[in-house]
């Protein structure tokens, strides 16, 4: 069990060991597991490093990003520079162009259009990741095979069970169509992103609501001399459902 300020170091150590991120760019606030990140940075890639960071610290249920990329007057391109250099990467990682749409405002990218597999979204997120004057991303691509195939439910819960990374047993799939459901309870966020991931792997799968709850027994420092049991605290990862049959990710932070 860590005190808020034992969490708050733990992150802070994590940001501090990764090469590409300067601490002192970043502030970390712990409170009940929830950690919250402060901060001015230069490049798109060290806000998504950092969060990345601080959700594989154990005792970590959430993530707040709240550091702002604010470009050097050296990594200021055009948008159509950005627009250019997203398109050339994302084919040479072999994402179908004539699926995808980029589209670049002031910095800011919005992905558009539907892709058969989950990989591919993922590789079209992070191409743009260390692409010199983006200042964020907002992905509505849409996950959708162009055969409807019927989703297996035990090869996923198989799956699921084979990973040694996964830790927790309480994990349940339902299914809706095109459309998979979890629910449960794992010990920590990147778990429940792994679960996710194999999950999206599965022939089939359009949509994903993930709703596995991250359980981590946690010591308050004001309860640190009390004679008390430390409360469970949870964590409902509203965060990460998908709604409808559009997958969205916004990584802009309290606009």
């Amino acid at each position: 069990m860590k005190t808020n300020e034992e969490l708050q170091k733990d992150v802070q150590d994590a940001i501090k060991y990764e090469p590409l991120l300067n601490a002192a760019e970043i502030g970390v606030i712990a409170k009940d597991g929830v950690v919250t990140l402060t901060g001015i940075v230069n490049i798109y890639g060290k806000k998504t490093e950092a969060e990345s960071a601080a959700k594989n610290i154990a005792g970590v249920i959430s993530v707040i990003d709240k550091i702002e990329v604010k470009l050097d007057s050296s990594l200021n391109k055009s948008d159509n520079e950005i627009a250019t250099e997203v398109l050339n990467d994302l084919k040479w990682r072999q994402v179908p162009l004539d699926k995808v749409k980029v589209n670049v405002k002031d910095g800011w990218i919005t992905l558009e259009g539907k892709l058969q597999w989950n990989y591919q979204w993922e590789i079209a997120k992070n191409a743009i990741n260390y692409i010199t004057g983006v200042k964020g991303l907002t992905n509505n691509i849409s996950i959708e095979l162009e055969t409807p195939v019927e989703i297996e439910k035990r090869a996923i819960e198989r799956a699921l069970a084979r990973s040694s990374f996964i830790v927790s047993k309480d994990i349940h799939v339902n299914i809706t169509g095109s459309r998979v459901i979890l629910t449960g309870v794992v010990n920590s966020i990147p778990q429940k992103d792994e679960a996710e991931r194999i999950v999206w792997n599965a022939p089939g799968v359009w949509n994903l609501d993930n709703e596995l709850l991250v359980e981590y027994k946690y010591s308050f420092a004001d309860l640190k001399n009390q004679k008390v049991p430390p409360p469970l605290f949870s964590y409902f990862g509203s965060d990460t459902k998908l709604f409808g049959r559009k997958r969205k990710e916004q990584n802009k932070s309290n606009q």
